[in-house]
């Protein structure tokens, strides 16, 4: 399996006007070739091939006055601008027919200088390489040092260069990592949790454990709101305004780090601890249209599952995600008698058949376990 390992670099002045054109340059290729196929679809023309648009607009147009200054970035981010097109348009294309799993994918667009995320992506192919002293040497803009947090589990295949926002930079490495062996989930002692995921409690678990929401945007909010409402003061196109500009996507930054950085410990610690566990799927899209909007997005359910999902893989646990269909909160996990459907206020009840008292996000939690063990089993 791949993953991908960032980190945060620190380029010097000189670097970082090499990187600012290296990320034009890679923008100029882009819409060059996007709008060359707009123009070949208008006309009822086929498209220009990778080789064509290749050819035309990199290597000759680095023979031009007007594209001369091709010259000064790597070959290899050219070319991988090129390859994002095509696998850009690969997916939109497979949107389209129904063959891609997942949302559907928009029609590539132009790109901007304006864009709030610049990248640039180096191959293997590219001479690009990490010191014996640990910095990051990228050909045509020099060593840049790196803060290593921890190290790559295997040598790095490729390197993407990222400014966000917030003016910072960052290098995603991908490596390759053999998954661990999967253990018998029948074996004695193997942990099997059950999750519910909520919004007044993040998680709760099937043995009872609960983990509180952290909530980092609604603590957050005051101070989001004073910086949105002096950014607006300022007048369009000052440097005050550009200025205050990064002092908001910062804030937004320090907010998507913190919940980022929660996430991260909570599914380790799930997945180390457990041989399986079990999750609710639930329709994040449908809820962020109602009144608890700002809620759904704040918890980040979404990411949450998705660590879960390639941390399972990794360590070599199991993960079963039970259908958002299944009514949790309306059966008793102790004599699996269904109820209808509950108000959200009621947070506890007693089953008539049985007589059994339950609190309504932990029965869900154990009757989550149950259906990802019902599922395994079949």
């Amino acid at each position: 399996m791949q993953l991908r390992y960032t980190f945060r670099i620190e380029p010097n002045f000189g670097q970082r006007i090499a990187l600012e054109r290296a990320f034009g340059c890679a923008r100029v290729v882009w819409n060059d070739c996007l709008q060359a196929r707009r123009d070949a679809h208008a006309a009822g023309l086929p498209y220009p091939t990778s080789a064509q648009l290749s050819k035309r607009f990199i290597t000759n147009a680095k023979q031009t006055a007007e594209r001369a200054w091709l010259k000064e970035v790597s070959a290899a981010v050219l070319q991988q601008s090129l390859r994002d097109l095509e696998a850009a348009y690969s997916n939109f294309f497979a949107s389209i027919k129904g063959t891609r799993k997942g949302p559907k994918v928009g029609e590539p667009r132009l790109k901007t200088k304006r864009d709030r995320r610049q990248a640039v992506r180096f191959t293997a192919n590219a001479r690009w390489s990490i010191t014996t002293d640990g910095k990051l040497s990228l050909p045509k803009i020099g060593p840049i040092r790196v803060r290593w947090s921890r190290a790559l589990p295997s040598a790095p295949t490729t390197v993407t260069v990222v400014k966000d926002a917030s003016g910072r930079y960052f290098a995603s490495f991908v490596v390759s990592v053999a998954p661990a062996r999967k253990v018998d989930a029948s074996v004695p002692g193997a942990g099997d949790q059950g999750i519910d995921l909520g919004l007044t409690h993040f998680a709760v678990m099937a043995d009872g454990s609960r983990i509180r929401a952290p909530r980092f945007l609604r603590k957050a909010e005051k101070k989001l709101q004073r910086e949105q409402r002096r950014l607006c003061r300022k007048a369009k196109g000052s440097r005050n305004r550009d200025k205050q500009r990064v002092r908001v996507a910062k804030a937004h930054a320090k907010v998507a780090n913190a919940r980022r950085d929660f996430q991260h410990k909570l599914s380790t610690r799930l997945i180390r601890e457990n041989q399986t566990v079990s999750v609710e799927t639930l329709s994040v899209k449908s809820l962020a249209r109602t009144r608890l909007a700002k809620s759904v997005h704040d918890a980040g359910w979404s990411a949450f599952v998705a660590m879960l999902e390639y941390k399972a893989v990794r360590y070599g646990r199991t993960l079963t995600k039970v259908d958002r269909a299944f009514p949790s909160s309306q059966m008793c996990s102790a004599c699996g008698h269904r109820y209808g459907p509950k108000p959200l206020h009621i947070r506890a009840w007693t089953c008539d058949r049985c007589g059994a008292r339950h609190d309504r996000d932990h029965n869900a939690a154990q009757n989550v376990r149950d259906e990802g063990r019902r599922i395994r089993a079949a």
